[in-house]
């Protein structure tokens, strides 16, 4: 029953009710719901910044491809994006945080067991408080299936056909990613190990580098790319875009490692999150002037597409520990991956393998130096199981990438013609141009 008071309303008295049933639970207090508001706008914010490092992406790789090929990148960039998002409701988000549905412990979840959301309008005493929303929990997620699937696209560019690397990229994030992301994101066999990855340089970078480094190897180099034994340069079309895009994907790492933290409702929380932000910049700009300095050292001229895969090597190099690091530690492992950019990318033109933005430097090799520089700031962190991680990412998805691609290969072919490729894939591939004014490059 509830409780009446005697109360006038307009010229007489009526019987109101006060307050509720003295057995009903009390309303969550602020204190309560504070950590999952938090956390959710956590979630939601550094959401809508890893959301913008697609256009980093996308801007990254038509500035540095031909301007015959630009219209191509972009329609890849888009596409990719809008897969990863169907693909990682369908199948993706439930497989790689299986909770207690795993079909193997620690190794294989749920398949085809679409998530979920929460009830509209819903009530703070119905909610789980102890996290953050289903819808904001996947949402921040979803963007980064989304960036792994995007270093493949720059590494293939200018001579794979758009349908089978869109299938690839069905495959991918909806498949391979979510497994081998729930081995230690989805408190998989990796985490019960103690493999340490903070915001993923090897669950995220490595594992699009090692996808990327297959396709190369089996798709081969660019017509004229390696001739008469020299490597010919293919400058890219547009390096201011190319610096844009540089510029976008460094503020959209803040919500990726940021958003890393995964709670935001306490004083330390914040705090470690501010942290995460200093350090993630430091890396990136350390990475910059590396390459900087030793391109100009050792080309006497400094190069710019060096200094901009150099900033985005020392973003990689730091994701996986951002928070334990000092200013300064985050300073040396970003310069760390600067340099390894430098003298990489003319490796793998001495292997033949052409990597067009020069992905497979910045986010596979980056990413290897990231996953074991945690062992300096990371007491818990050990260098055998660090490297037992980078081994089983690098061998489920460079395996299973090469099979796949070996697959489209041999049904659909995955490689444009010749004539195609000379022409520029916007033209022969979809009809339109990025630059119709102007002529090719």
């Amino acid at each position: 029953m509830k409780f009446f008071k005697l109360t006038t309303v307009g010229a007489g008295l009526a019987l109101l009710p006060t307050v509720a049933l003295a057995q009903d639970a009390p309303a969550p207090t602020f204190d309560e719901i504070g950590p999952y508001l938090m956390t959710t706008l956590l979630f939601l914010v550094g959401g809508f910044l890893v959301f913008w490092m697609a256009a980093g992406f996308a801007m990254l790789e038509a500035g540095l491809v031909r301007s015959k090929n630009v219209t191509m990148q972009l329609t890849k960039n888009i596409a990719l994006f809008s897969i990863a998002s169907i693909m990682y409701w369908l199948i993706g988000f439930n497989l790689m945080y299986p909770g207690d549905g795993w079909l193997v412990s620690g190794w294989l979840g749920p398949f085809f067991n679409w998530t979920e959301l929460e009830a509209v309008g819903l009530a703070a005493e119905d909610a789980a408080l102890d996290y953050a929303s289903v819808g904001s929990d996947f949402f921040f997620q979803l963007m980064f299936v989304a960036a792994t699937a995007s270093i493949v696209s720059g590494a293939l560019a200018e001579r794979i056909k758009l349908w089978p690397f869109l299938i690839f990229v069905v495959v991918l994030t909806g498949v391979l990613y979510p497994i081998s992301g729930s081995w230690k994101w989805g408190a998989g066999w990796l985490d019960a190990a103690g493999f340490n990855d903070f915001a993923g340089s090897t669950i995220v970078h490595s594992v699009g580098g090692w996808a990327a480094l297959a396709g190369a190897l089996i798709l081969g180099p660019r017509l004229g790319k390696y001739k008469d034994g020299r490597v010919h340069p293919m400058p890219g079309s547009n390096l201011a875009l190319a610096t844009l895009g540089t510029f976008i994907l460094w503020l959209g790492w803040f919500g990726f490692n940021g958003g890393s933290q995964l709670a935001a409702g306490t004083v330390g929380d914040i705090t470690d999150i501010s942290r995460i932000f200093a350090n993630t910049n430091m890396a990136a700009a350390s990475g910059a002037v590396a390459a900087l300095i030793l391109t100009q050292v050792m080309y006497k001229k400094v190069d710019l597409t060096m200094v901009l895969n150099g900033a985005l090597a020392g973003l990689v190099s730091i994701t996986a520990e951002p928070l334990a690091p000092s200013l300064f530690g985050a300073l040396w492992i970003g310069a760390i991956g600067g340099v390894i950019v430098v003298f990489a990318v003319p490796m793998l033109d001495k292997l033949k393998i052409d990597d067009v933005v020069g992905a497979i430097p910045v986010h596979l090799f980056a990413g290897i130096w990231g996953t074991i520089a945690v062992v300096f700031y990371n007491a818990e962190a050990s260098l055998v199981i660090q490297l037992t991680g980078i081994l089983a990412y690098g061998v489920f998805t460079f395996v299973a990438s090469i099979v796949l691609w070996i697959v489209l290969k041999g049904i659909m072919g995955i490689r444009v013609t010749e004539e195609a490729e000379i022409n520029g894939l916007d033209t022969s591939e979809l009809g339109m141009e990025a630059y119709p004014d102007f002529s090719k490059g």
